[in-house]
Formats: structure tokens, sequence, C-alpha cells
């Protein structure tokens, strides 16, 4: 199979591996792949117990069950990951927008399975930028932070070294989930309000998904453009 094929591969076998673990497939979903990153783009996803949940303002609970449910689906589709294109997966990442119904799985790979598209009319020196000026209103200012443009639509921000001394106490404190939650919650709701990502892509921007490695001390944005 060629690497397109894969893709197609993958995105079907995930469909189907939510369906099995969930017992509610997404609408759609779709594949992508640049630099070190393979995104499934996930629509259509919320099941019927969800959304009574959801109605109900239960967004926490429904959070906590799909992480518990997300770790299992990532360790299976590690194996078929690494055994369909024979690559190293580093880590996986994974957000949710209940409101739009839409969600990313993220894997981190260790070498890149084609190369990054890199538009030479965007300004990534300004992405990054913005993120950093954001990052810094919610908690600091990142050590380090790289961009990647994986599609014309798809834009990856990662960010390293970004815990404040207070959130490592509360992991190793045992709160993880809660400090995860809060600022899932808190980190969104600034980049959507005070963030100026419209202006820096020339174009709206219809999803924002973050999601951290608390271990490793590094997040990724992921940005889709309408």
């Amino acid at each position: 199979m060629n690497l397109h094929e894969k893709l197609k591969y993958i995105s079907s076998y995930t469909s189907k591996l939510l369906r099995n673990k969930f017992g509610r497939g997404p609408e759609s979903c779709f594949a992508a792949t640049a630099a070190h990153f393979l995104v499934l783009q996930i629509r259509g996803f919320i099941s019927p117990m969800e959304e009574v949940l959801l109605q109900e303002k239960h967004s926490i609970q429904v959070d906590f069950a799909r992480t518990v449910v997300m770790k299992n689906v990532m360790a299976e589709l590690k194996g078929v990951i690494q055994v369909s294109f024979d690559v190293e997966v580093k880590s996986f990442y994974h957000d949710w927008n209940f409101p739009n119904n839409t969600g990313v799985i993220i894997a981190s790979l260790n070498s890149p399975l084609n190369q990054m598209e890199k538009s030479e009319t965007f300004d990534f020196a300004l992405l990054e930028a913005e993120v950093s000026r954001i990052s810094c209103l919610v908690e600091k200012t990142p050590e380090e932070i790289f961009s990647f443009q994986i599609s014309s639509k798809l834009f990856i921000v990662k960010r390293e070294g970004i815990l404040v001394p207070i959130e490592k106490a509360l992991i190793e404190a045992g709160f993880r989930r809660e400090l995860h939650f809060t600022k899932d919650e808190l980190e969104k709701k600034y980049l959507h309000r005070h963030g100026r990502f419209d202006q820096v892509f020339k174009q709206e921007v219809s999803d924002i998904f973050v999601d951290w490695d608390f271990d490793e001390d590094n997040s990724l944005i992921c940005f889709i453009l309408k």
C-alpha cells in the first residue's frame, strides 16, 4: 500500500475501533500526516448517553470517561500504526470539542512519514508569537515553541517547558485529572477569546484542540481552519 492507502486504512480502522470501545462510531474520520505527526480528525462522535450528560452540564464526567476509554483505544492504535507505517509512536494526544462534535487524535512519531507542507506566504513566527503570548497570560511563556503545517487547513504548535512549579506539585500530589480539566477549560477560553488567530491565518479558525504530556512537560495545540 502507498501512503494514501495506508492513511485511508488507519482512518477506517480508527472508526471501527471507536465503535467497538464506545458503542458508537464517528460520522467521519480523516487521517493526515506531515513532519513527525499523524493526525486523525473526527466528526460526529457523541453517544446518546454523553449527549444527555452534556445537556445536564456534566462535561467533566464525559471528559473523564472518554479519557479512560481513550487510553485503551490508543494502546491498540499504537500497535496498528507502528506495523502499518513501520514507525515508532512516541506519544498520543487527543482532545474533543463537544459543542462542535469534533475531535482529534494525534500520534507523535519518531520519524516523519512525509515532508511537512510549508507555505511560503504564511508567517509561522507570527503564529508562534501569538501562542506564546496567550500561554504567558494563562501560565508562562514556553521555554521552546515549534510550529508545523500538516495540511492546508491543519496546523500544530508544540510548546515545551510550560508547567509552573505549583502545577508540578499538583501532579506529584495526585491531582493530574483535575489539573488537566482546569487547564483545558482555561486555555481554550483564552485561545478563543483573546487569541488573534483569524488574523494570523488570514482566515477563520473552526476548531482549536489542546492536550498535554505532563510527564514530558509539553503540549500540542491543533488549529483547524474553515
